[in-house]
């Protein structure tokens, strides 16, 4: 059970963010609005533009479409990384990570109505994060992932504590299909991060239906013992 929290922020309130499950991070490519949307229509109700090599100028275009895209859905669109980019492109927020900046001094570009993630792989960091400026987490990677190169997976155990221990919201990342989401449910994850299993998809609306069909259909099932970090 987490432990009591803070009200949610404006900014968390505004897109009920507590009830969201399925969170997209994507790189910039040249098929972006299709595939965005296809992601849209299967369920995606996050979205995140992560492209570390995209120039600021790029970011600020590619997330205004995003912005556009996702408006008739009602999904917000946050930025990796640059909170100012952001705030130019109309987005929803930014989500920052351990060697980016600093939640404090994102909070203070974004201001008080901005949504702020902050991405955790450790106990350590989970602890620091929730007294941190932020609206909600990451955490993982669950299983080593090509996006995150060198950083070993963190199992079940980190992923259904997290979810537990904090009173935010946490979005689990690495290695989320339908087929590992009822072990990842089981360990007490209610929220899911995806990258691969939607950017390689040859159908990207299907994949994203598979997908979130698994999530809706494994957090109905009653809750059962997960194991300790």
């Amino acid at each position: 059970m987490s432990p009591p929290g803070p009200e949610p922020s404006p900014a968390a309130r505004r897109w009920h963010l507590a009830e969201r499950r399925l969170y997209l991070c994507t790189p910039d490519r040249p098929d972006l609005a299709a595939f965005v949307t296809a992601c849209l229509r299967g369920g995606v109700d996050l979205v995140q533009l992560r492209d570390k090599a995209l120039p600021d100028e790029q970011v600020v275009a590619r997330a205004r479409l995003l912005v556009a895209l996702a408006e008739p859905f009602d999904v917000p669109v946050v930025v990796n990384d640059r909170p100012g980019r952001a705030l130019a492109a109309g987005a929803a927020g930014c989500h920052v990570g351990q060697e980016d900046m600093a939640p404090e001094e994102a909070r203070r570009l974004l201001g008080p109505d901005q949504l702020l993630g902050r991405s955790t792989h450790e106990p350590a960091q989970l602890e620091a994060a929730l007294s941190e400026p932020i609206d909600y987490c990451s955490a993982g990677p669950v299983e080593p992932t090509p996006t995150k190169p060198g950083r070993p997976g963190t199992g079940l155990a980190y992923a259904g504590w997290a979810t537990r221990r904090s009173p935010l919201p946490v979005f689990v990342t690495g290695g989320v299909r339908p087929e590992t989401v009822p072990a990842l449910a089981a360990a007490g994850v209610r929220r899911f991060v995806v990258v691969r299993f939607l950017v390689q998809a040859p159908d990207p609306e299907r994949a994203a239906r598979r997908l979130r069909h698994a999530i809706d259909q494994a957090l109905d099932e009653p809750a059962r013992p997960a194991p300790q970090p």
